[in-house]
Formats: C-alpha cells, structure tokens, sequence
C-alpha cells in the first residue's frame, strides 16, 4: 500500500520513539524511494535486507536485529552513486546507528577493537602538535600511515618542508570510527576540540594523506581549509627512484566517490612514475568498498569480505593501487596491493609486493619512535599533547544526534 507523503521538515507519526532526525531521513526514503533495485542489485547488503523503502517501513528500534541491522552497512554510499531519484540511504543507515546507540546498544555491535584504537588515537600518548613561528598549515598523516609507513610519512613531512615555509605538524585522529559507529556526540566533541585549538593557533589549511581525514575535515572542518598531500607532490615530486614501467589499476576508496581532483591527481601520479593505469568497471564515483568500511566485519564478517572478493575478481591479476591505509590492508590478502606512498618512496619494491610495511602491534610502537622524532625536529616550536578526554561520552552520549545543518543535511 502506498504510504502517504507528508510535508518535509513536518513531525511523522509513523515512527513515534525516534529521533526527529532520524525520523526525517526514515519519512524522506520511504516516501521518495522507487523500490526500482538498482541499488540491490550492486550491494549485497541490501540484498539480505532488502530495499531502502522496505528497510525504512519496516523500521521498529524496539526490535534488536532492527538495531543491529545498520551496522552491517558498510556506508559506502554506492547507493546513492546509482539512485536514479538522488536519495541518499547511507545516509539512513547511519543515523538508524546513531539511535541504537542513543538506546545503548552500543556494546553488542562488537566494535569495541575500533573504539579501543580511536581511544589510543586521540590520547596524550600517541599525539602531538607541532606549529612553528608563522605557521598556518599543518601536515596531517593520520593514524594508520604513521604507524604502518613512519619512514615514508617522513620522507613525505621534510619534502613538503621545502615547499611550504614554517610547515607544522598534527599526529592526532579525526575520530571517522566514533562517527561511522554512529557515536556522534563523541565524534563531535573531541574533533570539534582538535579544529577549535587549530584555529586558536591561527592555522587555515590541514594538509592530509587519507581520504578518511579529508572527508572529515571537509564536512566538518568549518573555516579550516582542506588539501591531500597529492596535488603539492603532483606539483613537486617527491620520487627519489628511477621510474619504473608496469601496468596497475586504481582503487578508490569509497569515501572518496565524489572526488574527482583526487581520483585524478592519483592518476597522474601514477603515470609520472611510469605506470599504465588500466581502469576497473567499479573506479570513481562508482568505486566499491574495500570491505572495511563501517567496521561491518564486526557484526558480519561474511558480508565484509564479500567486498574484497568482488574486487579482486575486477582487478583480475593486476596490482592494485589505493591511496587509503585501511583499503591497502583489507585488499591485500586477497589481491597484490600497495600504496601511493609505497609507489612513490620506493616504486620497484611496491610493484614486486615487496614494500616494507609493519603490522600490528608494532605500528604502536612506530607511532611512539615517529612522534619522538617529530619532537626532536619541532623543539623550536608550540607543541602540546592532546589531554582533552571526556570518557563519560564513550560510556553515556548525553545526546547523540546534535542539532546541525551539516549534520542533517550531509553525510560522510
């Protein structure tokens, strides 16, 4: 039976007990989506669960596989890249997450492994702010690279020295896994305390490495500018090998879908080494997950690896690379992959599957010796430590969904 439509922006009585929010996005797809199944057909989530306005109608947070659900989305938003109407279920399904942790369904999503390596992330431990005199833009590595690829954020920091005078440097998170999880009041406090200080230091443009950060920052950055580190090295190269000849396809991470600059940058990147980029069907706006988004292999291991199966099978032998730390990871036990900084650093090693990179647990210790060095080369210059760690919000979100037009408007 067709529902009826109701006024945007108006109350809907359909689903009483959820958040106005989520309540807003549950009205928009059930009314608006076409069932047409395009978007079934490219994801085998959606094909367990079925369509978006199936999923959005039948929604009741009382029942717990109902809030369990969401978590096995990998929030790719390949969805909306083929949405013939434009609707947005990721979008969706990240706010359905947001309410089962506002209902503290929090523990039995079996993320506690992400939260434990944000929580290292974003302590006094791990980071560390280096801004010289005059400084106004900062390197931001992340937290995967400087733990798996030191040497190469390294080589990477002092090469962007010589081009951007009074250069500083950020080893913190961006905290994406509290936002994936659906843990915004988390996310929002301790990023929003990272941008307020920057800003306070009188820093304008965030230089990143992962397109994870990127994303973050651009959402949600305010005044802070944006930039990868690609489009400074595509202008100065940082290769200190011979070029080599080969013949790769590109994988794009997902949360990257709509960055056109970037897919392209990595691209000419590849080609002044002297590779041959060959494309896949999925590449672009239309890229498939690596499988690792949305920790969904937390809740459903099957399903995550489904993904990295199915881009093995496009990449059909040849290398692939990828310009996201999480991506190279999840990729590579099922099909050689490596990445741009592996390329560039040391292009023969990483096309023969031979680059040196550490795995855990010694990626804490590479953070540890990488951020000793960077205080060493920051002496001169205003540091501090993260100490900023409300705890409380980990265990009770005071109020999961706050009100922003960025957040209800748009989606990581």
């Amino acid at each position: 039976m067709t529902m009826p439509i109701h006024p945007p922006g108006q109350p809907d009585h359909r689903w009483p007990t959820v958040h106005p929010d989520l309540a807003l996005h549950l009205q928009n797809v059930a009314d608006n989506c076409t069932a047409c199944k395009l978007c079934v057909r490219e994801c085998r989530f959606l094909q367990q669960h079925g369509t978006p306005k199936e999923l959005a109608l039948a929604y009741d947070p009382r029942k717990p596989a109902h809030l369990q659900m969401p978590f096995s989305c990998s929030l790719c938003r390949l969805c909306r890249a083929v949405c013939p109407v434009g609707l947005k279920p990721g979008s969706l399904f990240l706010r359905m997450r947001r309410e089962a942790i506002r209902r503290g369904f929090a523990e039995k999503t079996g993320q506690c492994g992400v939260i434990r390596y944000e929580k290292r992330g974003v302590s006094k431990r791990y980071t560390f702010y280096g801004l010289p005199s005059g400084c106004d833009t900062v390197f931001f590595p992340g937290c995967s690279l400087p733990g798996s690829r030191p040497s190469r954020i390294l080589h990477v920091l002092k090469h962007l020295q010589g081009q951007i005078p009074n250069l500083g440097v950020v080893l913190d998170c961006c905290t994406k896994p509290s936002h994936d999880m659906g843990n915004h009041a988390v996310f929002h406090a301790f990023f929003q305390e990272m941008t307020d200080y920057l800003i306070d230091q009188g820093i304008k443009t965030i230089l990143v490495v992962c397109p994870n950060c990127y994303k973050v920052f651009e959402k949600y950055g305010g005044p802070l500018k944006v930039e990868t580190i690609y489009q400074t090295l595509a202008a100065h190269p940082c290769t200190i090998h011979p070029r080599v000849e080969g013949t790769v396809t590109v994988h794009d991470p997902c949360v990257a879908r709509e960055n056109s600059d970037m897919h392209q940058g990595i691209r000419r990147l590849a080609e002044a080494a002297g590779l041959t980029v060959e494309e896949m069907r999925y590449h672009g706006r239309k890229t498939l997950c690596c499988g690792e988004g949305g920790a969904v292999s937390c809740v459903d291991r099957d399903l995550a690896q489904s993904w990295p199966r199915r881009r093995a099978t496009e990449a059909n032998g040849r290398p692939l690379l990828a310009y996201c730390g999480g991506c190279v990871d999840y990729l590579n036990p099922h099909t050689p992959t490596f990445h741009i900084l592996d390329l560039l650093c040391d292009p023969a090693q990483a096309l023969a599957g031979r680059a040196k990179i550490a795995r855990a647990p010694f990626t804490y210790l590479n953070r540890l010796l990488l951020k000793r060095q960077l205080k060493k080369m920051f002496r001169q210059a205003r540091t501090r430590e993260r100490t900023f760690f409300p705890a409380r919000l980990y265990r009770n979100p005071p109020d999961n969904n706050p009100p922003s037009p960025v957040d209800i408007d748009q989606t990581i």
